[in-house]
Protein backbone atom coordinates (compact mmCIF):
# COMPACT_ATOMS: atom_id res chain seq x y z
CA UNK A 1 0.00 0.00 0.00
CA UNK A 2 2.91 2.31 0.63
CA UNK A 3 4.67 2.00 -2.54
CA UNK A 4 1.14 2.34 -4.56
CA UNK A 5 0.86 5.47 -2.43
CA UNK A 6 4.54 6.57 -3.92
CA UNK A 7 3.56 6.14 -7.11
CA UNK A 8 0.23 8.31 -6.96
CA UNK A 9 2.52 11.01 -5.24
CA UNK A 10 5.17 11.10 -7.83
CA UNK A 11 3.05 11.01 -10.55
CA UNK A 12 0.85 14.18 -9.26
CA UNK A 13 4.36 15.62 -8.71
CA UNK A 14 5.08 15.47 -11.69
CA UNK A 15 1.95 16.36 -13.41
CA UNK A 16 2.64 19.56 -11.01
CA UNK A 17 5.84 20.16 -12.65
CA UNK A 18 4.64 20.33 -16.07
CA UNK A 19 1.80 22.43 -15.04
CA UNK A 20 4.11 24.82 -13.39
CA UNK A 21 5.97 25.42 -16.84
CA UNK A 22 2.99 25.59 -18.43
CA UNK A 23 2.26 28.66 -16.55
CA UNK A 24 5.95 29.67 -16.84
CA UNK A 25 6.08 29.47 -20.10
CA UNK A 26 3.02 31.27 -20.42
CA UNK A 27 4.02 34.40 -18.08
CA UNK A 28 7.08 34.49 -20.25
CA UNK A 29 5.29 34.37 -23.56
CA UNK A 30 6.48 37.47 -25.14
CA UNK A 31 3.15 38.30 -26.66
CA UNK A 32 0.42 40.26 -24.38
CA UNK A 33 -2.92 38.94 -23.58
CA UNK A 34 -4.76 42.54 -24.94
CA UNK A 35 -8.44 41.18 -25.35
CA UNK A 36 -7.72 39.60 -21.22
CA UNK A 37 -6.41 43.60 -20.53
CA UNK A 38 -9.37 45.03 -22.30
CA UNK A 39 -11.43 46.27 -19.33
CA UNK A 40 -8.00 48.21 -17.57
CA UNK A 41 -7.18 50.05 -20.59
CA UNK A 42 -9.79 52.14 -22.25
CA UNK A 43 -6.98 54.10 -24.62
CA UNK A 44 -3.62 52.07 -26.41
CA UNK A 45 -1.77 55.17 -24.99
CA UNK A 46 -2.19 54.25 -22.02
CA UNK A 47 0.69 51.80 -21.91
CA UNK A 48 2.18 52.71 -25.89
CA UNK A 49 2.85 56.87 -25.13
CA UNK A 50 5.35 56.61 -28.04
CA UNK A 51 2.55 55.98 -31.14
CA UNK A 52 1.45 59.43 -30.59
CA UNK A 53 4.10 61.06 -28.56
CA UNK A 54 7.16 61.70 -30.42
CA UNK A 55 10.50 60.53 -28.46
CA UNK A 56 8.66 57.98 -25.74
CA UNK A 57 9.02 54.81 -25.52
CA UNK A 58 6.72 52.27 -27.44
CA UNK A 59 6.31 49.83 -25.03
CA UNK A 60 5.82 50.10 -21.17
CA UNK A 61 8.14 49.29 -18.46
CA UNK A 62 7.90 46.17 -16.68
CA UNK A 63 7.71 48.32 -13.24
CA UNK A 64 4.31 49.65 -15.07
CA UNK A 65 2.66 45.95 -14.70
CA UNK A 66 3.58 45.17 -11.35
CA UNK A 67 1.17 48.17 -10.40
CA UNK A 68 -1.08 45.22 -10.62
CA UNK A 69 1.00 42.31 -10.78
CA UNK A 70 2.70 42.53 -7.27
CA UNK A 71 2.17 39.31 -6.11
CA UNK A 72 -0.85 40.15 -3.96
CA UNK A 73 -3.70 41.90 -6.19
CA UNK A 74 -2.23 39.79 -9.18
CA UNK A 75 0.69 37.29 -9.88
CA UNK A 76 3.64 38.40 -10.60
CA UNK A 77 4.60 38.12 -14.08
CA UNK A 78 7.97 37.64 -16.16
CA UNK A 79 7.70 40.79 -18.67
CA UNK A 80 10.49 43.02 -20.15
CA UNK A 81 10.14 45.58 -22.83
CA UNK A 82 11.79 44.81 -26.23
CA UNK A 83 15.39 45.90 -26.13
CA UNK A 84 16.52 44.71 -29.53
CA UNK A 85 15.84 46.53 -32.87
CA UNK A 86 12.38 45.18 -34.60
CA UNK A 87 13.50 42.69 -37.54
CA UNK A 88 11.34 44.63 -40.35
CA UNK A 89 11.74 46.27 -43.56
CA UNK A 90 8.98 48.94 -43.00
CA UNK A 91 9.90 52.37 -43.36
CA UNK A 92 7.55 53.59 -40.53
CA UNK A 93 7.63 55.76 -36.96
CA UNK A 94 4.86 55.66 -34.78
CA UNK A 95 5.47 59.19 -33.71
CA UNK A 96 5.38 60.67 -37.06
CA UNK A 97 2.65 59.00 -38.56
CA UNK A 98 0.34 60.29 -35.39
CA UNK A 99 2.23 63.66 -36.29
CA UNK A 100 1.37 63.84 -39.71
CA UNK A 101 -2.11 62.17 -39.11
CA UNK A 102 -3.17 65.63 -37.16
CA UNK A 103 -1.27 67.66 -39.64
CA UNK A 104 -3.83 66.88 -41.96
CA UNK A 105 -6.55 66.35 -40.53
CA UNK A 106 -6.49 67.82 -37.41
CA UNK A 107 -7.39 66.69 -33.65
CA UNK A 108 -10.68 65.66 -34.47
CA UNK A 109 -8.85 62.42 -37.13
CA UNK A 110 -10.70 59.22 -36.89
CA UNK A 111 -7.72 57.33 -37.68
CA UNK A 112 -6.79 55.69 -34.45
CA UNK A 113 -4.52 52.79 -33.13
CA UNK A 114 -7.44 50.18 -34.13
CA UNK A 115 -7.64 51.55 -37.52
CA UNK A 116 -4.36 49.85 -38.28
CA UNK A 117 -4.10 47.05 -35.55
CA UNK A 118 -7.41 45.70 -35.24
CA UNK A 119 -9.87 43.93 -38.70
CA UNK A 120 -13.20 45.46 -39.41
CA UNK A 121 -15.90 44.87 -36.81
CA UNK A 122 -13.07 43.02 -34.44
CA UNK A 123 -13.33 43.70 -30.69
CA UNK A 124 -11.19 46.82 -30.21
CA UNK A 125 -8.60 45.18 -28.24
CA UNK A 126 -8.15 42.01 -30.46
CA UNK A 127 -4.88 43.59 -31.42
CA UNK A 128 -2.76 41.77 -34.24
CA UNK A 129 0.31 43.09 -36.21
CA UNK A 130 -0.62 46.29 -38.72
CA UNK A 131 -3.81 45.08 -41.07
CA UNK A 132 -1.74 45.76 -44.60
CA UNK A 133 -5.23 45.98 -46.63
CA UNK A 134 -6.90 48.58 -44.23
CA UNK A 135 -3.42 50.55 -44.50
CA UNK A 136 -3.92 50.57 -48.03
CA UNK A 137 -7.63 51.54 -48.06
CA UNK A 138 -6.59 54.23 -45.88
CA UNK A 139 -3.93 55.73 -48.43
CA UNK A 140 -6.28 55.23 -51.22
CA UNK A 141 -4.83 52.26 -53.18
CA UNK A 142 -7.55 49.72 -54.30
CA UNK A 143 -5.26 47.56 -55.43
CA UNK A 144 -3.53 44.62 -53.87
CA UNK A 145 -0.47 44.69 -51.31
CA UNK A 146 1.71 43.25 -54.60
CA UNK A 147 0.08 44.63 -57.28
CA UNK A 148 0.58 48.39 -56.59
CA UNK A 149 2.79 50.06 -58.64
CA UNK A 150 6.65 49.42 -58.36
CA UNK A 151 7.55 53.32 -57.22
CA UNK A 152 5.24 52.56 -54.61
CA UNK A 153 7.63 50.33 -52.48
CA UNK A 154 9.60 52.86 -51.21
CA UNK A 155 6.51 54.83 -49.03
CA UNK A 156 6.65 52.40 -46.86
CA UNK A 157 9.64 49.99 -47.06
CA UNK A 158 13.09 50.06 -46.54
CA UNK A 159 16.37 49.21 -49.31
CA UNK A 160 17.25 45.27 -48.14
CA UNK A 161 20.81 46.79 -47.00
CA UNK A 162 19.14 49.08 -44.93
CA UNK A 163 16.73 46.86 -43.26
CA UNK A 164 20.00 44.86 -41.49
CA UNK A 165 17.89 43.76 -38.29
CA UNK A 166 15.77 40.98 -41.35
CA UNK A 167 17.31 37.63 -40.99
CA UNK A 168 17.91 35.73 -43.91
CA UNK A 169 14.76 33.87 -42.96
CA UNK A 170 12.18 36.78 -43.53
CA UNK A 171 14.50 37.44 -46.76
CA UNK A 172 13.80 34.42 -48.67
CA UNK A 173 10.09 34.14 -47.58
CA UNK A 174 9.77 37.50 -48.99
CA UNK A 175 6.32 37.44 -51.29
CA UNK A 176 6.56 37.97 -55.52
CA UNK A 177 5.14 40.85 -56.96
CA UNK A 178 2.74 39.75 -59.21
CA UNK A 179 4.32 41.53 -62.03
CA UNK A 180 7.27 38.98 -61.72
CA UNK A 181 4.79 36.26 -62.62
CA UNK A 182 4.28 37.52 -66.46
CA UNK A 183 5.96 35.18 -68.83
CA UNK A 184 8.05 38.12 -70.23
CA UNK A 185 9.69 39.18 -67.01
CA UNK A 186 12.95 37.57 -66.59
CA UNK A 187 13.56 37.65 -70.27
CA UNK A 188 12.62 41.53 -70.86
CA UNK A 189 10.32 42.52 -68.05
CA UNK A 190 12.68 43.13 -65.27
CA UNK A 191 15.61 44.44 -67.58
CA UNK A 192 13.48 47.52 -68.87
CA UNK A 193 11.77 47.93 -64.66
CA UNK A 194 15.81 47.82 -63.29
CA UNK A 195 16.91 50.37 -66.16
CA UNK A 196 13.58 53.18 -65.55
CA UNK A 197 15.49 54.64 -62.47
CA UNK A 198 16.49 58.60 -63.64
CA UNK A 199 19.34 60.22 -62.58
CA UNK A 200 19.31 61.05 -58.95
CA UNK A 201 18.30 56.95 -58.79
CA UNK A 202 19.63 54.90 -60.70
CA UNK A 203 18.10 51.58 -59.45
CA UNK A 204 13.94 51.75 -58.64
CA UNK A 205 13.43 51.56 -55.41
CA UNK A 206 11.14 48.52 -55.64
CA UNK A 207 14.18 46.43 -56.72
CA UNK A 208 16.32 47.61 -53.99
CA UNK A 209 13.63 46.56 -51.45
CA UNK A 210 13.98 42.92 -52.24
CA UNK A 211 17.17 42.70 -54.10
CA UNK A 212 21.03 43.33 -53.97
CA UNK A 213 23.58 43.45 -56.52
CA UNK A 214 24.99 39.51 -55.14
CA UNK A 215 21.40 38.59 -56.71
CA UNK A 216 22.16 40.29 -60.33
CA UNK A 217 25.27 38.64 -60.91
CA UNK A 218 24.34 35.02 -60.32
CA UNK A 219 23.23 35.77 -64.06
CA UNK A 220 24.38 38.66 -65.13
CA UNK A 221 28.05 38.53 -67.21
CA UNK A 222 27.89 42.32 -67.91
CA UNK A 223 27.16 43.55 -64.13
CA UNK A 224 30.14 45.58 -64.20
CA UNK A 225 28.61 47.77 -67.07
CA UNK A 226 25.41 47.72 -66.24
CA UNK A 227 24.77 50.90 -64.28
CA UNK A 228 21.48 49.85 -62.37
CA UNK A 229 23.31 46.47 -60.86
CA UNK A 230 26.62 48.85 -59.66
CA UNK A 231 23.75 51.29 -58.11
CA UNK A 232 22.63 48.38 -55.59
CA UNK A 233 24.05 48.07 -52.34
CA UNK A 234 26.08 44.29 -51.38
CA UNK A 235 24.27 42.21 -49.48
CA UNK A 236 24.71 38.62 -49.35
CA UNK A 237 21.15 37.99 -47.78
CA UNK A 238 19.54 38.53 -51.15
CA UNK A 239 21.08 35.41 -52.37
CA UNK A 240 17.83 33.89 -50.30
CA UNK A 241 16.31 34.07 -53.57
CA UNK A 242 17.35 31.57 -56.04
CA UNK A 243 17.99 32.80 -59.25
CA UNK A 244 18.71 30.37 -62.32
CA UNK A 245 20.05 31.81 -65.44
CA UNK A 246 17.40 29.95 -68.62
CA UNK A 247 18.12 29.54 -72.05
CA UNK A 248 15.83 32.37 -73.90
CA UNK A 249 13.45 30.83 -76.99
CA UNK A 250 15.99 31.26 -79.69
CA UNK A 251 18.34 28.90 -78.21
CA UNK A 252 15.65 26.29 -78.63
CA UNK A 253 15.57 26.46 -82.64
CA UNK A 254 16.96 23.06 -84.29
CA UNK A 255 19.25 25.62 -86.35
CA UNK A 256 20.50 27.59 -83.37
CA UNK A 257 23.82 25.99 -83.40
CA UNK A 258 24.53 26.41 -87.19
CA UNK A 259 23.07 30.38 -87.01
CA UNK A 260 24.43 31.55 -83.67
CA UNK A 261 27.79 32.82 -85.41
CA UNK A 262 25.88 35.07 -87.90
CA UNK A 263 23.81 36.40 -84.87
CA UNK A 264 26.55 37.10 -82.82
CA UNK A 265 28.40 38.84 -85.42
CA UNK A 266 25.38 41.12 -86.33
CA UNK A 267 24.67 41.95 -82.42
CA UNK A 268 27.05 40.38 -80.00
CA UNK A 269 26.04 42.74 -77.30
CA UNK A 270 22.86 41.10 -76.92
CA UNK A 271 25.02 38.08 -75.60
CA UNK A 272 27.30 39.51 -73.24
CA UNK A 273 24.38 39.30 -70.88
CA UNK A 274 24.85 35.60 -70.28
CA UNK A 275 28.18 34.86 -72.05
CA UNK A 276 32.17 35.36 -71.50
CA UNK A 277 34.35 35.31 -74.18
CA UNK A 278 35.08 31.77 -72.34
CA UNK A 279 31.94 30.27 -73.83
CA UNK A 280 33.24 30.86 -77.18
CA UNK A 281 36.71 29.30 -76.68
CA UNK A 282 35.17 26.35 -75.22
CA UNK A 283 34.07 24.87 -78.65
CA UNK A 284 36.09 27.60 -80.67
CA UNK A 285 39.46 27.01 -81.54
CA UNK A 286 40.30 30.29 -81.70
CA UNK A 287 38.26 32.89 -80.13
CA UNK A 288 36.25 34.21 -82.90
CA UNK A 289 36.18 38.10 -83.71
CA UNK A 290 32.32 38.30 -82.30
CA UNK A 291 33.86 37.46 -78.94
CA UNK A 292 35.49 40.50 -78.37
CA UNK A 293 32.68 42.18 -77.40
CA UNK A 294 32.51 39.75 -74.63
CA UNK A 295 33.92 40.54 -71.40
CA UNK A 296 36.12 37.84 -69.97
CA UNK A 297 35.21 36.19 -66.33
CA UNK A 298 35.87 37.58 -63.51
CA UNK A 299 35.46 38.73 -60.50
CA UNK A 300 32.52 40.93 -59.11
CA UNK A 301 30.65 39.14 -62.79
CA UNK A 302 28.40 36.70 -63.05
CA UNK A 303 29.37 33.01 -63.97
CA UNK A 304 26.91 33.34 -67.12
CA UNK A 305 26.20 30.53 -69.52
CA UNK A 306 28.61 26.79 -68.65
CA UNK A 307 28.93 25.83 -72.48
CA UNK A 308 29.78 22.10 -72.90
CA UNK A 309 30.69 21.19 -76.39
CA UNK A 310 28.75 18.98 -78.35
CA UNK A 311 29.36 16.83 -81.82
CA UNK A 312 27.71 18.67 -84.75
CA UNK A 313 25.17 17.49 -86.56
CA UNK A 314 27.24 16.64 -89.48
CA UNK A 315 29.39 14.34 -87.80
CA UNK A 316 27.82 11.12 -87.97
CA UNK A 317 29.44 7.28 -88.01
CA UNK A 318 31.33 7.80 -91.30
CA UNK A 319 32.22 11.52 -91.02
CA UNK A 320 35.99 10.58 -90.73
CA UNK A 321 35.91 9.13 -93.82
CA UNK A 322 33.73 11.29 -95.68
CA UNK A 323 34.92 14.45 -94.21
CA UNK A 324 37.06 15.46 -96.93
CA UNK A 325 33.93 16.96 -99.05
CA UNK A 326 33.30 19.10 -96.55
CA UNK A 327 36.56 20.15 -95.59
CA UNK A 328 37.46 21.18 -99.17
CA UNK A 329 34.22 23.23 -99.52
CA UNK A 330 34.20 24.68 -96.69
CA UNK A 331 37.15 25.26 -94.65
CA UNK A 332 36.34 28.22 -92.36
CA UNK A 333 33.79 25.40 -90.53
CA UNK A 334 36.23 23.07 -89.57
CA UNK A 335 38.74 26.05 -88.55
CA UNK A 336 35.95 27.09 -86.28
CA UNK A 337 36.54 24.05 -83.79
CA UNK A 338 39.51 22.19 -84.93
CA UNK A 339 43.01 23.26 -85.13
CA UNK A 340 45.74 22.30 -87.76
CA UNK A 341 47.57 20.27 -85.42
CA UNK A 342 44.13 17.90 -85.50
CA UNK A 343 44.44 17.77 -88.91
CA UNK A 344 48.32 16.87 -88.47
CA UNK A 345 47.63 14.47 -86.24
CA UNK A 346 46.10 11.75 -89.53
CA UNK A 347 47.70 13.02 -92.29
CA UNK A 348 51.23 13.97 -91.72
CA UNK A 349 51.62 11.56 -88.02
CA UNK A 350 55.93 11.53 -89.96
CA UNK A 351 57.01 13.79 -92.28
CA UNK A 352 59.14 11.24 -93.63
CA UNK A 353 56.79 8.51 -94.01
CA UNK A 354 55.09 7.37 -97.37
CA UNK A 355 51.11 8.24 -97.43
CA UNK A 356 51.09 10.90 -95.57
CA UNK A 357 49.28 13.77 -97.00
CA UNK A 358 50.84 14.69 -100.59
CA UNK A 359 50.39 11.53 -103.19
CA UNK A 360 53.54 10.52 -104.01
CA UNK A 361 55.70 12.55 -106.14
CA UNK A 362 55.04 15.31 -105.47
CA UNK A 363 58.13 16.62 -104.78
CA UNK A 364 59.32 16.75 -108.49
CA UNK A 365 56.03 19.04 -108.63
CA UNK A 366 55.89 21.58 -106.02
CA UNK A 367 57.27 24.07 -107.04
CA UNK A 368 54.71 24.60 -109.72
CA UNK A 369 52.11 23.59 -106.87
CA UNK A 370 53.35 26.14 -104.58
CA UNK A 371 53.36 29.05 -107.14
CA UNK A 372 50.12 27.83 -108.48
CA UNK A 373 48.57 27.91 -104.72
CA UNK A 374 47.36 24.82 -104.91
CA UNK A 375 47.40 24.72 -101.21
CA UNK A 376 48.95 26.92 -98.92
CA UNK A 377 52.03 25.60 -97.92
CA UNK A 378 52.74 27.53 -94.88
CA UNK A 379 49.57 25.59 -92.99
CA UNK A 380 51.78 22.89 -92.41
CA UNK A 381 55.64 24.14 -93.36
CA UNK A 382 57.85 27.01 -92.10
CA UNK A 383 58.74 28.70 -95.42
CA UNK A 384 62.18 30.12 -93.98
CA UNK A 385 63.21 26.78 -92.04
CA UNK A 386 61.63 23.73 -93.60
CA UNK A 387 61.54 25.40 -97.35
CA UNK A 388 64.86 27.07 -97.06
CA UNK A 389 66.73 24.04 -95.21
CA UNK A 390 65.57 21.40 -98.24
CA UNK A 391 66.74 24.11 -100.96
CA UNK A 392 70.57 24.86 -99.33
CA UNK A 393 70.75 21.19 -99.26
CA UNK A 394 70.04 20.48 -102.43
CA UNK A 395 72.12 23.95 -103.97
CA UNK A 396 69.50 25.84 -105.14
CA UNK A 397 70.58 29.04 -103.40
CA UNK A 398 72.03 31.98 -105.39
CA UNK A 399 75.49 32.57 -104.76
CA UNK A 400 74.80 36.64 -104.28
CA UNK A 401 72.62 39.51 -105.17
CA UNK A 402 71.86 39.35 -109.48
CA UNK A 403 73.95 36.17 -109.39
CA UNK A 404 72.55 32.91 -110.77
CA UNK A 405 70.98 30.58 -108.36
CA UNK A 406 67.42 29.52 -107.27
CA UNK A 407 65.61 30.95 -110.31
CA UNK A 408 68.54 29.23 -113.05
CA UNK A 409 65.24 27.39 -114.28
CA UNK A 410 64.55 30.88 -116.30
CA UNK A 411 67.36 32.49 -117.85
CA UNK A 412 65.79 35.51 -117.34
CA UNK A 413 64.04 35.58 -114.43
CA UNK A 414 65.39 38.90 -113.48
CA UNK A 415 63.79 40.99 -115.50
CA UNK A 416 60.70 39.48 -115.17
CA UNK A 417 60.68 38.91 -111.37
CA UNK A 418 58.43 41.86 -110.59
CA UNK A 419 55.36 40.46 -112.42
CA UNK A 420 56.39 36.94 -110.44
CA UNK A 421 56.56 39.07 -107.36
CA UNK A 422 53.03 40.56 -107.83
CA UNK A 423 51.49 37.27 -109.06
CA UNK A 424 52.64 35.46 -105.87
CA UNK A 425 54.67 37.24 -103.14
CA UNK A 426 53.69 34.54 -100.89
CA UNK A 427 56.50 32.48 -102.40
CA UNK A 428 59.06 34.83 -102.60
CA UNK A 429 59.28 35.83 -98.75
CA UNK A 430 59.70 31.93 -98.14
CA UNK A 431 63.27 33.00 -99.04
CA UNK A 432 63.55 36.58 -99.36
CA UNK A 433 63.38 39.33 -96.49
CA UNK A 434 62.29 42.78 -97.84
CA UNK A 435 65.73 44.58 -97.48
CA UNK A 436 66.89 41.86 -99.98
CA UNK A 437 64.03 44.25 -102.52
CA UNK A 438 65.60 47.38 -100.63
CA UNK A 439 68.90 46.66 -102.54
CA UNK A 440 67.44 47.61 -106.02
CA UNK A 441 63.86 49.16 -104.64
CA UNK A 442 64.47 52.21 -102.59
CA UNK A 443 63.91 56.25 -103.02
CA UNK A 444 66.52 56.28 -100.29
CA UNK A 445 69.51 54.04 -101.73
CA UNK A 446 70.77 51.50 -103.26
CA UNK A 447 70.14 51.39 -107.33
CA UNK A 448 66.98 53.13 -107.03
CA UNK A 449 64.61 51.12 -109.33
CA UNK A 450 61.18 52.73 -109.30
CA UNK A 451 58.94 49.82 -107.59
CA UNK A 452 55.59 51.77 -108.89
CA UNK A 453 54.46 50.16 -112.12
CA UNK A 454 52.37 52.18 -114.42
CA UNK A 455 48.96 53.44 -113.15
CA UNK A 456 50.27 53.14 -109.86
CA UNK A 457 47.93 55.17 -107.34
CA UNK A 458 49.70 56.73 -104.20
CA UNK A 459 46.50 58.20 -102.60
CA UNK A 460 44.82 55.14 -102.50
CA UNK A 461 47.74 52.95 -101.30
CA UNK A 462 48.30 55.18 -98.60
CA UNK A 463 44.32 55.52 -97.32
CA UNK A 464 44.37 51.74 -97.52
CA UNK A 465 47.83 50.54 -95.96
CA UNK A 466 50.37 53.43 -95.06
CA UNK A 467 52.58 51.29 -93.36
CA UNK A 468 53.91 49.71 -96.80
CA UNK A 469 54.88 53.22 -97.55
CA UNK A 470 57.53 53.30 -94.91
CA UNK A 471 59.06 50.62 -95.86
CA UNK A 472 60.85 52.68 -98.47
CA UNK A 473 59.78 56.18 -97.69
CA UNK A 474 60.09 56.16 -93.91
CA UNK A 475 57.90 58.39 -91.72
CA UNK A 476 58.29 60.88 -94.71
CA UNK A 477 55.97 59.57 -96.77
CA UNK A 478 55.46 61.80 -99.98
Amino acid sequence: MTRILKVVALVLGLLCLAAAGQVLARLRDPDFDHLKHQRLFPQCQSCHVGAVTPGFAIYPTAESCTACHDGQIEKKVAWEPRSAPLATNLKFSHGQHATEVVARAGRDSTVQCISCHTRNNAPRMEVQHAVVRQCLDCHGQSQSHLALADSACSTCHLTLAEATTLPVERVAAFPVPESHRQPEFVLKGHGRMANAGGSRSPVPSSCATCHARDFCTECHVDALEQRAIQALAVDARSLAHPAKLAAPPSHDRHDFIVRHGADAKQDAMTCRTCHTRESCTACHAVEPRAATALARAGVGRGAGAQIVRKRPATHVADFKENHKSLATASPRTCTACHTRTECLDCHRPNAASVGGYHPAGFLTRHPAAAYAREASCADCHSTTGFCAACHQQSGLVAERTLRPGFHDAKKFFLIGHGQAARQSLETCVGCHTERDCLTCHSAQGGRRFNPHGPGFDADRLKRKNPEMCTACHGVAIP
